[in-house]
């Protein structure tokens, strides 16, 4: 093992059932580098690094970090030699709060000084300037709030291998460039980072080797420099491949869903929802912009049902949803599918199975007896509908990949053909192939004449794919615009709070 290499992966292999996920991977972690590892969903990418944080136990093969072989039986084994992981989905306590939760597991003595370890962690904050309350619980935090939150729990602990699975998935375009220095900070300070991403453009801009996996093997790994993104994308699919955005035309003029002057404040006084109009046409696909916490989890929420706001009407095709519940909307007879931002949060249980999960939404239609069969038979669709990769449809979903996890949700919500479909960030975290399946899937429900309200943070893909693009800033719409008479520049800067009205406000 040579003196510049921090951590060796030799034939590493993971078996669930009939599903080989790893299959005899080999990769070299160098020191003082950032290793991409790309991969398509189902590649193997998080189960291989479940591996090395202790949360999985190998079937073959060998870890030898820093020249010393590694049997980790648990997370505290793998933190114990350095190595620190910040999951795709968030291993938070959410009744605790930020500091409690850094703090968790790390503290070795029964005398707490809370005082010295809050300063740790604020300088530890002002040093990567990074933002975040500390006496804030999780369970009032946002997603990007909780991504923060992770990564500083990492850092406290002085990792000397630092694990990023899609950590920017989440982030504004200015997190995510603060959270580059941070990497390239730990880079300088003497750590190695392995960084999980289907964001090429992040990959050529901040790794220094990338490694592709494709079927749960490890195909090449190769220098940054010397590679484009079209090589990565034809060793990941296994073909070359040419992939473009798609945005069908939209033959509807009539406008289903109306939002007129919506209102909500939160529990703690915070008006989140500052009197929001808007309408969507039938088969019309309308992006909503802006950074994190800017209302549009409310604005989904409410319009599902899950959220009664203050004042304010929703209305789609002349039926009021304003103070209706998810399940009353059903019962109106209102086909909406609703895929929040959270996948196993809010969309699935992760504990169940497939079928039990596409059984979550059925069982108001199914009486005093269940059918299963034709729920198994709705499962087995969606899975090759979708390319699904699992062990099998009655494997818990929480051992599925974020990728296929996605496309479980997606599958389950366009399956009772939805005439209103409002989805949060649908191809967050996917891979190339997935995506462009994901856009053709939505595509042809447009073509259906079914209503989108499509919540994303990738502004170049969403002037290529949506029909008109709406921004919210601070609980309140600064614009809606026509995709092809504006560009990202203008999205940006309604992202921050500047008002564009082109004549598209409807």
């Amino acid at each position: 093992m040579s003196n510049q290499v921090l951590i060796e992966i030799n034939d590493l292999t993971k078996v669930f059932g009939n599903l080989i996920a790893n299959n005899k991977v080999n990769i070299t972690i160098n020191k003082h580098e950032i290793h991409a590892l790309l991969g398509e969903n189902g590649a193997g990418k998080s189960t291989l690094m479940n591996m090395l944080s202790g949360l999985y136990s190998p079937d073959g093969g060998s870890i030898i970090f820093e020249g010393k072989h590694c049997n980790f039986t648990a997370p505290k084994d793998s933190i114990s030699v350095g190595i620190g992981m910040i999951h795709q989905h968030f291993k938070l306590i959410e009744r605790l709060t930020a500091f409690e939760n850094i703090i968790l597991g790390n503290i070795k003595s029964i005398l707490l000084n809370k005082k010295i370890e809050m300063n740790k962690i604020k300088q530890l904050i002002d040093k990567f300037q990074l933002t975040i309350d500390l006496n804030k619980y999780v369970a009032d935090m946002s997603i990007g709030e909780k991504q923060i939150l992770e990564i500083i729990k990492v850092l406290y602990r002085g990792a000397k291998l630092l694990i990023l699975d899609e950590p920017t998935a989440v982030l504004t375009p200015q997190e995510t460039k603060r959270l580059f220095e941070i990497m390239r900070h730990l880079k300088e300070f003497g750590c190695s980072l392995i960084f999980i991403s289907h964001k090429l453009n992040e990959v050529m801009e901040i790794s220094d080797r990338i490694t592709v996996l494709r079927k749960g093997s490890s195909i090449q790994t190769l220098d940054t420099i010397s590679t484009t993104p079209q090589e990565l994308t034809n060793l990941m699919v296994g073909v070359p491949v040419t992939f473009n955005i798609i945005r069908t035309l939209q033959k509807y003029d009539e406008k289903v869903l109306h939002v007129n002057n919506l209102c909500y404040i939160s529990e703690e006084g915070v008006e989140v929802l500052k009197g929001i109009n808007f309408s969507i046409k039938k088969g019309e696909i309308l992006g909503l912009a802006g950074i994190a916490g800017s209302g549009q989890k409310e604005l989904c929420e409410a319009i599902a049902g899950i959220l009664k706001v203050n004042s304010g009407k929703i209305v789609f095709k002349d039926e009021d949803l304003t103070q209706l519940n998810a399940r009353d909307i059903i019962n109106r007879g209102v086909s909406l599918s609703f895929i929040p931002e959270d996948r196993l949060g809010m969309g699935l249980v992760a504990n169940l199975d497939i079928v039990e999960n596409i059984l979550l939404k059925h069982y108001n239609k199914q009486g005093f007896i269940i059918n299963r069969k034709s729920v198994t038979k709705r499962a087995e669709k969606i899975i090759q509908t979708l390319d699904i990769k699992t062990a099998s449809i009655h494997h818990p979903i929480k051992n599925m990949s974020g990728g296929n996890i996605q496309k479980l949700l997606l599958g389950r919500e366009l399956d009772i053909n939805p005439e209103l479909l409002i989805t949060a960030y649908a191809v967050r975290g996917l891979d190339i192939q997935t995506t462009f399946k994901i856009y053709d899937l939505l595509n042809e429900q447009k073509a259906r004449g079914v209503s989108i309200l499509y919540v994303a943070e990738d502004i170049d893909a969403m002037l290529d794919f949506c029909d008109r693009i709406m921004v919210m800033c601070n609980g309140e719409v600064t614009g809606i615009v026509d995709s092809n008479k504006t560009n990202k520049n203008k999205i940006g800067l309604m992202m921050m709070g500047r008002s564009v009205n082109n004549g598209s406000n409807s």
